[in-house]
């Protein structure tokens, strides 16, 4: 069949047209991942009974999955001033303090770590806060005690300390504490005393009776000291303990009037 030129014109250029291969679909983005769904009520619960280093874990993956989540901040921030890392545990409080300024048990994990760092400058701000939320609670007081010691406010302490005991008197924490503060000045007989009442008082706790040994410890007394570190301690810290307390006594081996820098080789 014949064909018009500018028929044949239009054909040629379809035939010289290089064949291209079909664009590949782009594969289409790929589905993101469902967002993790945070923990139940339960297994939050269940949380409380980890050890400080898998309830670290379970609550930094919490916080990971919502950063507003105050309760997971809490949580993080206590186990890891649990596990001696202070400086991480005051950063998560101070973080979550930001979106919940005025939440009480964050206000009082980022004193404990400011305390656990050995800065109580820093803790005294946020304790103040939680002991103005909850004025009848000793904890935020107790805690200003120990914030006081650390910023060398001798006087101020001891009102906390007095104050502690005051809202409770029969809590073995603040007898504790106070106890402690006896011994840090030397007063070794009057700590003592104090602690045989908070170690027989309810809810004491390992911490109360580790204080009564090293006080009887620190008196000299290394073999009752020994059998009150056994209920509690595994044998190697047991005996590290006592070859501490027998180089601290070695040192000052009248027993009486020391300060409690002098037996650490700290100040006071």
């Amino acid at each position: 069949m014949c064909r018009t030129p500018a028929l044949a014109a239009t054909v040629l250029a379809l035939l010289a047209a290089p064949v291209l291969a079909a664009e590949p679909a782009k594969p289409q983005a790929a589905a993101a991942a469902p967002a993790r769904a945070k923990a139940g009520v339960q297994q939050r619960a269940e949380a409380a009974r980890m050890d400080p280093l898998a309830r670290a874990a379970f609550w930094g993956r919490e916080l990971e999955t919502d950063g507003r989540d105050v309760e997971a901040a809490v949580g993080l921030s206590r186990a890891l001033r649990q596990l001696d890392r202070a400086d991480e545990a005051a950063d998560v409080s101070g973080r979550g303090l930001i979106v919940a300024p005025d939440h009480y048990e964050l206000l009082m994990e980022s004193a404990r770590a400011w305390i656990a760092k050995g800065q109580g400058f820093y803790a005294v701000e946020p304790a103040k806060k939680a002991q103005a939320i909850a004025p009848r609670d000793w904890r935020p007081v107790a805690l200003l005690a120990v914030a006081m010691e650390q910023t060398g406010r001798d006087a101020e302490a001891l009102g906390y300390h007095q104050q502690a005991l005051a809202l409770a008197p029969n809590e073995a924490g603040a007898m504790s504490n106070m106890a402690m503060y006896y011994a840090a000045r030397g007063e070794l007989p009057r700590a003592e005393q104090m602690l045989r009442v908070a170690a027989g008082a309810p809810g004491a706790d390992a911490r109360v009776r580790q204080n009564l040994a090293l006080v009887v410890g620190l008196q000299g007394r290394l073999a009752e000291a020994e059998q009150l570190a056994r209920q509690d301690l595994p044998p190697d810290q047991v005996s590290n303990n006592l070859a501490w307390l027998k180089a601290a006594t070695e040192r000052a081996p009248d027993g009486q009037g020391r300060s409690w820098g002098s037996v650490t080789g700290g100040g006071e």
